[in-house]
């Protein structure tokens, strides 16, 4: 793999994307989105984009954003966290659960989404993205039905639809399986550490002491294939 492609699959350069709206996905999926989308408007739900291609430094700021505290960090139980009473360790793993590492993001794959029924809300719903919107009293369970019945038929598959360990849940995510499998499988330990060591975020030592663990429980821990 060229060195161009393996800065690709960590965010540090850009593949060819197609432009939707203020979103942006590869070629591919945009296409099988766009059918995805047809059909479910055919059943009153309005599948739309609320995040897709993020870069490496879009994903920095997030982190950067969660350390300083100017971002909340939440546990699996939904309670804020103080990260300022976590040693860096501990920081690590906190926003691990809701945020990927940068450099490990399946967003900068350019296959990767999250959506809402925006049929379902009103114009002035501040959407959360939370599990909660997408249990049966959410706005989005619909959704989440319909997905569950009909994503896979386009390509599509929800790497975090269950907690397994690593990543919280998430019914919103979306990623289209013909591509993001190449990626998955390209990604390698070396090319995170390689985009992460000039980031301002936690030492150089921990990340890679932790690296197999993140990689193992964060990267890789996903519910595969299109199957719901």
């Amino acid at each position: 793999m060229s060195v161009i492609a393996q800065q690709m699959l960590t965010g540090l350069t850009r593949p060819a994307l197609q432009q939707i709206g203020n979103h942006r996905l590869q070629p591919a999926a945009a296409a099988a989105f766009f059918l995805m989308q047809q059909a479910a408007a055919a059943e009153g739900i309005n599948i739309t984009i609320a995040s897709s291609y993020r870069d490496f430094a879009t994903q920095l700021r997030i982190w950067q954003g969660k350390l300083s505290g100017q971002r909340p960090v939440f546990d699996l139980n939904a309670q804020l966290i103080d990260l300022s009473q976590l040693d860096d360790r501990t920081k690590l793993y906190a926003i691990l659960h809701f945020s990927a590492l940068p450099g490990t993001s399946r967003h900068h794959w350019g296959t990767d989404f999250d959506v809402f029924d925006s049929a379902a809300i009103s114009s002035d719903y501040q959407l959360q993205l939370t599990p909660a919107e997408y249990t049966a009293d959410g706005p989005f369970h619909r959704l989440d039905s319909w997905l569950g019945k009909h994503a896979a038929r386009f390509g599509f598959f929800r790497p975090y639809r269950q907690y397994l360990g690593g990543v919280a849940v998430e019914p919103w995510h979306l990623s289209y399986w013909p591509q993001a499998k190449h990626y998955q499988s390209a990604l390698t330990k070396e090319q995170v550490l390689f985009a992460c060591k000039n980031a301002d975020l936690f030492p150089q030592d921990l990340l890679k002491t932790e690296i197999d663990e993140i990689m193992r429980r964060y990267v890789f821990n996903i519910c595969e294939g299109t199957n719901e």
